[in-house]
């Protein structure tokens, strides 16, 4: 705690003089993001540092694998979709970008198996991306290849889930909302784009 605090006093004595007019009109106009950005929780991971974004530029959802789950609306907590709610129905989002990355250990715990540590909520959460998983095994490559393959699976399948809400859906089709992939390497810096041929090509 004591490096968060002391990093909270370098914010108010540097970043916070430069940017306080930003964060008094963010404040006084509310938030109007024109990006929701579904990434992973990875601490490796920052979409505000990797797109180089400002306070207010975008709507961030963070969680185990970047998964979207499929539409259901029920009784459950449904906290991503809450947020993908939240930022395409209220803030009215122009872009949502579902960003994997290289090294992903909720990947790896979808096919090593996740360990006993871990196994109340993460082993049930990646049983969202059964269908990554079965597509990684038919691809039959080696087990590093494998886990880039996929780590980009998981983020197709986090697009299609998306189009499975019908106010996404909705909206894609009026031209309203556009959505896209990406993924990012921890060791490289690097970032690609999924492209219409459903493969990754740099940025």
């Amino acid at each position: 705690m004591d490096d968060l605090i002391s990093g909270y006093r370098r914010f108010r004595e540097t970043a916070w003089p430069e940017r306080k007019q930003v964060f008094e009109q963010l404040a006084a106009r509310g938030q109007k993001p024109e990006t929701l950005v579904i990434a992973c929780s990875d601490s490796r991971v920052d979409p505000q540092m990797i797109f180089d974004a400002g306070p207010g530029e975008m709507f961030i959802v963070r969680n185990v694998a970047n998964l979207v789950p499929p539409f259901q609306p029920d009784t459950n907590y449904h906290g991503t979709s809450a947020a993908i709610e939240f930022a395409v129905r209220a803030l009215e989002v122009k872009h949502v970008v579902v960003m994997g990355h290289a090294q992903c250990g909720g990947v790896h715990a979808l096919l090593e198996g996740a360990p006993p540590e871990v196994g109340d909520f993460v082993a049930n959460w990646m049983k969202i991306a059964e269908p990554a998983r079965l597509m990684a095994e038919d691809a039959r490559l080696a087990p590093t290849e494998r886990q880039r393959f996929c780590e980009q699976c998981c983020v197709k399948l986090s697009l299609s889930n998306l189009a499975s809400f019908p106010w996404v859906a909705e909206r894609v089709e009026a031209g309203r909302l556009n959505l896209h992939g990406a993924y990012f390497g921890v060791a490289t810096g690097r970032l690609e784009i999924l492209g219409d041929d459903g493969t990754f090509s740099a940025a």
